[in-house]
């Protein structure tokens, strides 16, 4: 059933349900749809030229080798991906070792993430005092620019910096590095795996607030009186409830994880010895640290072999979710 009313814009039809009460849908005007259409179209146009346009061009560039400068390409079609993967003996043992790296990386980085989050949540979600003063110094790190961020954390962990001499003042100084904590071969990737972890925890806090304080008092609470103690009703009844936005949490990670390399670019440059090295930041090598070689063709295969990762690590991450 439809009904006729007045609208400062002319007459609008609102369409009823079988029962009689509005269903809400509004039928609109030609004149308003396009007035729409026309709010729209430069934004539409901007993502076809940036976004679509750039991106199936870049995709022809992955089967070219070219320098970025010189007026021809030269075709090698699927060439750039095999020697990325293991026909060059030039390119392929860096990709290989900077994508072991980027596989840790998609490890820990979501995993500490969740650990630390979750627990931190709960008790941010019990806290009665100072509630918006806690919730605030937690998300500092997310709201800090990521640049800045990065060069105070350099100073932080040079042989000189904060942390050596903390544990040095607290008779721990077997455990300081002498070379700084990027300068180790040995703990450069874990510092900034844990660095990752301390920018993505107060937006993963964040998501597991919202969740908790959706969940239904009465559900823990009839877990309680069953005898079920503070862990107990956490760990099977309220993390299961949020299990979506656990999802929600890992997938930014490993999106992270893949295609994220200012951290390691700024903090290390992929060092010492390309410990620190993963396919974010030898993407950008290919592409413009190459010195005038004729490797943006491999710079573009590169990246679209990282998007193709990612997109199968959506859709693994949407069907688990959906399954449960």
């Amino acid at each position: 059933m439809t009904t006729d009313v007045p609208s400062s814009l002319g007459a609008v039809t609102v369409t009823r349900g079988r029962t009689g009460r509005g269903s809400g849908r509004r039928r609109y005007q030609g004149r308003e749809v396009a007035w729409a259409y026309a709010f729209v179209a430069p934004a539409i146009i901007l993502f076809a030229v940036m976004g679509v346009y750039t991106l199936f061009w870049g995709l022809q560039l992955s089967f070219v080798r070219w320098n970025g400068l010189t007026p021809t390409w030269i075709w090698v079609g699927v060439q750039n991906y095999l020697d990325l993967l293991w026909a060059s003996p030039v390119f392929s043992p860096p990709v290989r070792a900077a994508a072991t790296n980027t596989v840790w990386v998609m490890i820990a980085a979501p995993l500490l993430t969740v650990v630390i989050s979750f627990p931190l949540a709960l008790a941010l979600n019990r806290t009665r005092r100072f509630v918006g003063l806690l919730r605030s110094v937690y998300f500092v790190p997310y709201i800090t620019t990521g640049i800045a961020v990065y060069l105070a954390w350099q100073y932080v962990l040079e042989p000189n910096g904060a942390i050596n001499t903390l544990l040095g003042a607290l008779g721990l100084g077997s455990l300081a590095q002498p070379q700084g904590w990027l300068g180790n071969p040995d703990t450069a990737l874990p510092t900034l795996i844990m660095i990752m972890v301390w920018s993505a925890v107060p937006v993963a806090t964040l998501l597991y607030l919202t969740g908790l304080q959706t969940i239904d008092p009465a559900l823990t609470e009839a877990a309680q009186i069953d005898g079920a103690g503070w862990w107990r009703v956490n760990l099977s009844v309220v993390w299961p409830l949020l299990r979506g936005i656990t999802a929600v949490i890992v997938l930014l990670n490993l999106r992270d994880a893949l295609q994220g390399f200012q951290i390691f670019l700024i903090m290390t440059d992929g060092g010492p010895g390309d410990h620190t090295n993963v396919l974010g930041l030898q993407t950008y090598r290919l592409a413009f640290q190459s010195e005038l070689a004729p490797t943006l063709g491999l710079a573009s295969a590169l990246g679209w072999m990282l998007f193709v990762a990612a997109l199968v690590v959506a859709v693994v991450n949407f069907r688990v979710t959906r399954e449960r």
